[in-house]
């Protein structure tokens, strides 16, 4: 397979163009990746566009890829949103990056009542520019056409707003419902995973009560690093995408 990279912006390059790699990205593909003259390579925007074709200059500074197809691939309807409680240790982390690699389309940074860590101030700046940077990291190790955005964390009263409008989904190890079992109805579909501690019982009413529904994702509690991607795949399958 070849390999993938992506660029800082949106292209107009066409069949024939040059495409050119440079700064971090290039010094990724020449030293890291190992890429040589002639190989195949595609490149995308992140927003859809993806180019084919075949590099034809590399080094540390700069990587031109001459074009031979373009393509234009829509964004997934509906989408799929990770809303992914903040974790200690690297387990919010580990979540980003598998839902990222299995196709979330939107990831929200949760600051649930039991989260252990706490995002506030710049705190809150970097913590979401990390995401955003495994974010981007895993989107280019799964050639994903469209990387996913990370949005703004939230409190639980921003997130129970959210309900009015798109389809939000607690995983909750005591819910009636198994999550397999759901009917798509064509809104998007939002994944709640609370920390390690679970969603609180409060938080559990205040979301419910705007419109929220509880889903059991199986007979097993997973971690806060696994639930969701875990939850991803069979939303997934009964969306038709895999």
């Amino acid at each position: 397979m070849a390999l993938h990279f992506l660029v800082d912006s949106s292209t107009d390059a066409g069949v024939g163009d040059i495409v050119s790699l440079t700064g971090a990205e290039a010094k990724h593909a020449a030293v890291v990746r190992r890429l040589r003259v002639g190989e195949a390579v595609t490149v995308g925007d992140g927003a859809g566009v993806w180019l084919a074709g075949v590099a034809e200059e590399v080094s540390p500074a700069r990587v031109d890829v001459r074009i031979a197809e373009r393509v234009e691939r829509p964004a997934p309807r509906p989408r799929i949103v990770l809303v992914q409680a903040l974790a200690k240790g690297d387990r919010d982390e580990l979540a980003v990056q598998a839902a990222c690699e299995l196709g979330v389309d939107e990831i929200v940074p949760w600051q649930a009542s039991r989260s252990v860590s706490r995002w506030e101030g710049p705190k809150a700046v970097k913590g979401r520019e990390r995401w955003a940077s495994i974010v981007r990291e895993a989107a280019k190790q799964a050639h994903r056409a469209w990387v996913p955005e990370v949005a703004a964390p939230v409190s639980t009263k921003q997130l129970a707003e959210r309900v009015s409008s798109q389809r939000v989904l607690l995983l909750d190890p005591t819910a009636p419902e198994r999550l397999s079992e759901i009917v798509t109805d064509g809104r998007d579909l939002v994944i709640v995973v609370g920390p390690e501690g679970g969603i609180s019982e409060e938080e559990l009413h205040r979301l419910t009560e705007a419109g929220a529904e509880r889903v059991l994702l199986g007979d097993t509690v997973l971690r806060t690093s696994t639930a969701g991607p875990a939850a991803i795949a069979v939303l997934s399958v009964a969306l038709g995408r895999w």
